[in-house]
């Protein structure tokens, strides 16, 4: 009987997912800063931050894990840590129920309990629900799962504020909204480049069960909607023109994206909107950030030196 291997620390961080947990994470950040004027508090968003990581990584672990048959079956995922035996299935249990127990240590202690809560429903729907059940269920997967994943901007928000202010709940919902409508063009596009690797693995995704036109349309659909959307928090007065005219032309060129992929030069254009959405994404929660902290914070050293030319 072989020994079992012994992971190197990439192999556990290829675990983790980190290039999805990144853009999860920075979003939680963006969410920590619009939730206060100003700096948020430094230890809880500095232990929020950690926390939430943690959870996203144990997240992406577990999913790993439960779907190392599926991946073993597609092109784009049979790489993994645990599909190329690099890492047991005991490990990566091992690995992901330490990182969540270490996330909600931090969070419960030293935190606050409204975070750790909603960090833990995350962590639940995203590992679980989505993974185990709604994957292999509907071909709604990634719109009705997609909610687990929209939540980093509440969960960093929960974490500086403890959700007692009274916008607190509507302001950090809508940028869950954001990421929410967000979420099904932008995995559309990547089903639909992959749909033989899902339908080899019998995962029902859109472009497999109702064809890869119904799929372009939904995604047109959806991007319009998200266009609408990305209006709301200036409509609501959380965020100003920077922020309008950034979301404004972002918003046009995802919706060029959108309707040249209704008639495509190539099968690789669906990759190139799948790429643009993740740029897209970073870009309007950096002119959120931008137009909310930023160019306020630049506000009064401009001032003072109009006054000392003066």
């Amino acid at each position: 009987m072989s020994a079992a291997p012994r992971p190197t620390a990439k192999q556990y961080w290829d675990l983790t997912k980190p290039r999805v947990v990144a853009l999860i994470v920075f979003t939680a950040i963006v969410g920590m800063f619009m939730a206060v004027p100003g700096w948020p508090p430094l230890r809880e968003s500095v232990l929020g931050f950690l926390g939430i990581w943690l959870a996203a990584s144990s997240a992406a672990a577990i999913n790993q894990l439960l779907d190392s048959r599926i991946d073993a079956k597609m092109a784009r995922t049979s790489w993994r840590p645990i599909v190329a035996g690099q890492v047991t299935p005991r490990q990566a249990l091992v690995f992901a129920l330490s990182l969540a127990a270490a996330s909600m240590a931090i969070l419960v202690l030293w935190v606050n309990a409204i975070t750790a809560l909603l960090t833990f429903a995350s962590l639940i729907g995203y590992a679980v629900v989505y993974t185990v059940y709604l994957k292999r269920a509907t071909p709604q997967n990634i719109v009705i799962g997609g909610i687990a994943g929209a939540a980093p901007p509440l969960l960093g928000w929960a974490a500086v504020t403890g959700m007692q202010g009274e916008w607190d709940w509507a302001h950090a919902l809508l940028l869950v909204l954001i990421i929410f409508v967000w979420t099904p063009p932008h995995f559309w596009a990547l089903a639909i480049f992959r749909r033989a690797d899902y339908a080899r693995a019998m995962v029902p995704m859109l472009p497999v069960t109702h064809g890869v036109q119904y799929t372009r349309w939904q995604i047109l659909f959806y991007t319009v909607l998200l266009v609408a959307v990305t209006v709301l928090p200036w409509a609501a007065g959380m965020s100003g023109l920077f922020y309008l005219g950034g979301a404004l032309v972002l918003g046009a060129m995802f919706l060029y994206y959108a309707w040249k992929l209704m008639d495509p030069p190539d099968e690789l254009y669906a990759m190139k909107v799948f790429n643009y959405s993740i740029v897209y994404l970073m870009a309007l929660f950096a002119f959120l950030l931008a137009d909310h902290w930023l160019l306020p914070a630049l506000q009064p050293a401009a001032a003072f030196e109009l006054r000392a030319v003066g």
